[in-house]
């Protein structure tokens, strides 16, 4: 057996870099210590009306590469599907208006219309959008896209879409931080509307779908993860908390268990793949600058609620769901018609019409502390007020709680981030991999995690003892 390395965290993450790690070097003694109840992380599929669904993340970029390399190394490339060609809308000021095509995030270009969505007076403005200069200062997304084309597309356009990806507040939410490129694109000389145009596809008479998922849902990558994993000779050890971490003469030791009846597991590296506040306090007495940095990192909690309902009484619904704009108060912020968005979920549930409506906003407390029927009552009249119509009694439903399960990229983060990993590249054999780094996204905690397993790889002698576990 050769050096052993043990990944802290079981999130997509963390099972990502441990297929890597294992594909690479098969001699390799993987060990993978999740603390929850099953793998996953945030990527979790439930049964709901007949149909197991997607309860968390639903979908992965396109256009990445590194996903679809995983998903064909999984075995998984036949079950690749992308939504129906139906159109999404943003359920703004009481009525559905279409999702404007050719921005960037919600960011106007030159070529959007504006006009229903926003009043004549508010798409007036954003028709004369005002110079901005980054000058490599951070700034908030609702400063900059608000001195450019005013308040209303900031609140109407872009905070609905920047909602549904961070569950953040677009007055807090880093520029820099939550679109590099469009602010690289800026800091060469081009104005905003400029900036966006140059990230745009060319116009095309069938765009290109931004987004991807698989027959039986996103979920199915932590099982085929998880079993690639064990077959290669890892373990996937669920339940397993991770309470300390120790240098060590030959490397490091983690520990886990009650403090009555601790266990030790000692490795050539390991890679934490936990969200900020854990990795800070793990990293505490080893590297104290990266642990200040990642505790600073805000979390954002959120709520998915899952409605199955007759298909008999609901009929078709209109295109692939809305996003609702935090500006108007509702409790919703977005729903998703999963019978509609995906071919698979409409042929597995002939009999009802599936559909999830999310909740939950950086700093909304109060709304998530709400009891499991009301949410699910909320949800059901909200959708219908968008519908207009009064939706039926669901046959079955269901309510997945993620408390604190998006890392909000504010001002300083990525100030935040290079002081973390800066600190961490003074520990030999310590790598960090998760959605608190360059992404929320699957396909950027993929990106992360293919980088960590390359970097820990790099770091491993040839060969080394197998380690023994130390009560």
């Amino acid at each position: 057996m050769g050096p052993r390395v043990i990944v802290v965290g079981g999130g997509i993450a963390g099972l990502t870099t441990a297929h890597h790690l294992l594909a690479a070097r098969p001699d390799l003694d993987v060990l993978v210590l999740d603390g929850g109840d099953r793998p996953g992380g945030k990527i979790r599929g439930e049964a709901v009306g007949g149909v197991t669904v997607d309860v968390g993340a639903e979908s992965v970029v396109a256009s990445s590469a590194t996903a679809r390399a995983l998903i064909t190394q999984l075995g998984l490339a036949g079950d690749l599907v992308h939504p129906e060609p139906v159109p999404a809308t943003i359920w703004s000021r009481g009525a559905r208006h279409p999702v404007p095509a050719r921005t960037f995030m919600g960011i106007p270009s030159s070529q959007t219309d504006l006009s229903g969505l926003l009043d004549d007076g508010e798409a007036g403005r954003a028709g004369r959008p005002a110079p901005f200069a980054l000058d490599g200062q951070d700034v908030t997304v609702a400063e900059a896209v608000g001195a450019v084309y005013g308040r209303a597309v900031v609140d109407r356009v872009v905070e609905p879409l920047l909602g549904g990806v961070y569950a953040g507040r677009v007055d807090a939410l880093s520029l820099p931080a939550t679109m590099p490129r469009l602010c690289a694109a800026m800091r060469e000389g081009r104005s905003m509307p400029e900036a966006v145009g140059s990230l745009l596809p060319a116009p095309a008479a069938h765009p290109a779908p931004r987004v991807m998922g698989l027959v039986g849902g996103i979920n199915r990558l932590v099982r085929a993860l998880s079993e690639r994993i064990v077959a290669a000779g890892g373990v996937v050890s669920g339940s397993s908390l991770v309470r300390e971490l120790h240098r060590t003469p030959e490397g490091w030791r983690v520990v886990t268990g009650p403090t009555i009846d601790p266990v030790a597991h000692d490795a050539d590296a390991v890679v934490l793949a936990t969200p900020a506040a854990p990795t800070a306090r793990l990293l505490t007495d080893h590297a104290p600058r990266a642990a200040l940095a990642l505790a600073g990192i805000e979390y954002a909690s959120m709520a998915v609620i899952t409605l199955a309902l007759p298909t008999a009484q609901v009929g078709s619904l209109p295109g692939s769901g809305f996003l609702v704009p935090a500006v108007d108060r509702r409790t919703i912020k977005a729903a998703t018609f999963s019978a509609a968005k995906w071919a698979w979920v409409d042929a597995d549930s002939p009999d009802v019409t599936l559909l999830r409506a999310s909740i939950g906003r950086a700093g909304e407390v109060a709304t998530l502390q709400r009891e499991d029927a009301e949410l699910l009552a909320t949800a059901l009249a909200e959708v219908g007020e968008a519908l207009g119509a009064t939706l039926p009694t669901p046959v079955d439903s269901h309510v997945r709680r993620w408390g604190g399960g998006l890392p909000q990229y504010d001002l300083g983060h990525t100030d935040r981030v290079a002081a973390a990993r800066d600190d961490v590249a003074g520990l030999p054999g310590l790598e960090l991999a998760g959605a608190a780094y360059d992404g929320v996204g699957v396909a950027a905690v993929l990106d992360g995690a293919a980088r960590a397993a390359t970097t820990t790889l790099q770091a491993l002698p040839p060969s080394s003892i197998p380690r023994q576990e130390h009560r």
